[in-house]
């Protein structure tokens, strides 16, 4: 039998192998912290420690950290799967659907930006339809303040450029 603190662990892999896209800290969080498997110290330290074996990869964009199963994390749930019960991963899957019935089309607009080799600003734009990028954009921004004021108006603006993209080559 598994401790629990590793059927934490476990959770949050089966998650997220059962996810059809990447998980926020937030959701995992939500879903573990309301039905008190564990407090939220111990939470971050599984995330913290699943990430450091690489069995999840974490990607942040503009504050919010995404996680994904890792080839390694999937291999690892194959062998100790049934130390989940099966309430706990039916409780999941439950939660999942309702996820997923409440973002399916819904439209994310990230932004983030970052120090290229050359010291320069770039902005990364995306625009996600139903877990499909429909654009990824990155652009040269000239000081800091333009890059954080583009990640900033992005999420306010991308149907208008979208639309003038869009225009512009069809």
């Amino acid at each position: 039998m598994a401790t629990p603190f590793t059927v934490y662990k476990l959770i949050i892999l089966y998650m997220l192998r059962n996810s059809s896209s990447p998980i926020t800290n937030s959701e995992i969080s939500e879903f573990i912290l309301d039905r008190e498997y564990t407090n939220y110290f111990h939470l971050q330290q599984a995330l913290s420690e699943l990430e450091e074996t690489e069995l999840i990869e974490k990607r942040t964009i503009s504050n919010t950290s995404y996680y994904t199963l890792t080839e390694d994390g999937k291999n690892t749930l194959t062998y100790f799967e049934n130390d989940i019960s099966q309430d706990i991963r039916t409780e999941v899957l439950q939660y999942l659907a309702a996820r997923g019935a409440s973002t399916r089309n819904q439209v994310k607009a990230p932004a983030d930006y970052y120090i290229n080799n050359q010291g320069e600003y770039v902005v990364h734009l995306q625009l996600l339809q139903k877990g499909s990028s429909v654009i990824d954009l990155s652009l040269a921004a000239p000081s800091l303040s333009a890059a954080k004021a583009m990640c900033r108006q992005w999420p306010k603006k991308y149907e208008e450029i979208y639309d003038k993209i869009m225009e512009g080559l069809l």
